[in-house]
C-alpha cells in the first residue's frame, strides 16, 4: 500500500539534506503577485495550482513541495492577502470570513486565528490571518476598516476586538507584542 505524500517529511528530508533542491526562480511580491524568473504569472489558473504546493517549514521559509520537487519560493511578506470581508451574526455569534487574492475563503476561528504585527515606518497594526499550514494572509487595509467597523471592547483587557466563531479576537497588538515587528 502506497503512503501518501507527506510535504512535512519532505521539508525535513530537505534540511538534513537528504533531497535536492530545485531553483525554481519563483517569487511572492507585497502585493501578491507571483512572480517566475523576474516575470509576473498572469493566469490566475497557474498561481492557484502553485499556491496548492506551497508550504512553510519550522524555520519561516517558504517551498513549493511536490512528491517529486521541491525548491525556495522568496516570499516578500505572506502569499496571500484577504481581500474581502464576509460577516453574519451578531456579537457573539457571528461568524467572518475573508476571501483571499485566490479566491479561497477562510474563515475567522480557532484554527484561522487573526495575528496583529506592528509596524514600525509607517507606525501601525498589521493583521494577518491563518489560511493554512503556517501560511497567512495579510488583510488589505480596506478589509481591516471593514473588521474595525464591527470592533468592540474585549471581556479580559478592553482592546478593541471582533466575535468570530465565539471567539474574540483582538484588533490591536497586545502590549508585550508591541516589539513584533511586520516585514516590510
Amino acid at each position: 500500500m502506497r503512503r501518501p505524500f507527506d510535504p512535512e517529511a519532505a521539508l525535513e528530508a530537505v534540511a538534513r539534506g537528504e533531497l535536492p533542491v530545485e531553483d525554481f526562480s519563483i517569487a511572492i511580491d507585497r502585493d501578491g503577485t507571483w512572480w517566475h524568473a523576474g516575470r509576473p504569472i498572469r493566469r490566475i489558473e497557474l498561481v492557484k495550482l502553485l499556491a496548492s504546493a506551497l508550504h512553510r517549514d519550522a524555520a519561516g521559509d517558504y517551498w513549493l513541495v511536490t512528491p517529486v520537487e521541491r525548491g525556495r519560493v522568496e516570499v516578500a511578506d505572506v502569499p496571500f492577502l484577504a481581500v474581502e470581508l464576509a460577516a453574519r451574526g451578531e456579537g457573539r455569534e457571528r461568524r467572518l470570513r475573508f476571501r483571499t487574492n485566490l479566491d479561497a475563503w477562510v474563515p475567522l476561528d480557532d484554527a484561522h486565528p487573526l495575528r496583529i504585527a506592528t509596524r514600525a515606518t509607517p507606525p501601525g497594526p498589521v493583521p494577518y490571518v491563518l489560511v493554512r499550514d503556517r501560511l497567512e494572509a495579510r488583510l488589505l487595509t480596506s478589509v481591516y476598516y471593514e473588521l474595525a467597523e464591527l470592533a468592540e471592547p474585549g471581556p479580559e483587557d478592553g482592546r478593541l476586538g471582533v466575535w468570530s466563531a465565539g471567539r474574540f479576537f483582538p484588533l490591536e497588538p497586545a502590549p508585550a507584542a508591541a516589539e513584533v515587528e511586520a516585514p516590510g
